[in-house]
């Protein structure tokens, strides 16, 4: 589904921006809906909006604050097919400091989980509260979560602004 967009609004977004209306149309109309509806309309995005859009569906929940990185990943590593969608978006921009950030994000997860006997959905926002030592590992990630992902806008964008047949249709 390509996106309806003004040439000058194109030109002019900053690189977040331009991200989040590519894909805008696409939340608005999964937002809410059942696992069943979301997968349908994923399916439905060519091959550089489904990265797009898995980029966004990690990001959008997790850039607010250290819990909501860890609680987000959690989240999406105990969905079939979310995580490893995520990462094949990052791949498919070829962001490899991103993929990196992320890979290392799950191992350190997977890593406490087995430890400690958790499933995915036993993560909470709270859980920083609580335990120290997650506490400092998602401190450090969240950090060079900030300080990497403007470099992933203008990575994305740059693809965007290059194959805007892909994502939009000038109005």
């Amino acid at each position: 589904m390509l996106v309806a967009m003004g040439r000058i609004d194109f030109d002019s977004y900053s690189d977040e921006r331009l991200a989040w209306a590519c894909m805008e149309p696409t939340f608005m109309r999964i937002r809410g809906k059942s696992p069943a509806v979301k997968a349908a309309a994923i399916t439905e995005l060519g091959k550089g909006q489904r990265a797009l859009c898995m980029f966004r569906i990690m990001y959008d929940h997790s850039y607010r604050s250290p819990a909501e990185l860890y609680a987000w990943s959690s989240y999406l590593l105990g969905q079939p097919g979310y995580w490893s969608g995520v990462l094949e978006g990052v791949r498919f921009f070829a962001d490899n400091v991103l993929r990196e950030l992320l890979e290392e994000t799950q191992e350190r997860l997977e890593t406490r989980n087995l430890r400690l006997g958790l499933e995915w959905g036993d993560a909470g926002l709270k859980d920083l509260e609580t335990d120290q030592d997650l506490r400092r590992i998602i401190n450090v990630l969240y950090e060079r979560f900030q300080r990497i992902i403007p470099d992933s806008h203008t990575i994305i964008a740059e693809y965007i602004r290059t194959h805007p047949d892909e994502f939009v249709e000038f109005t």
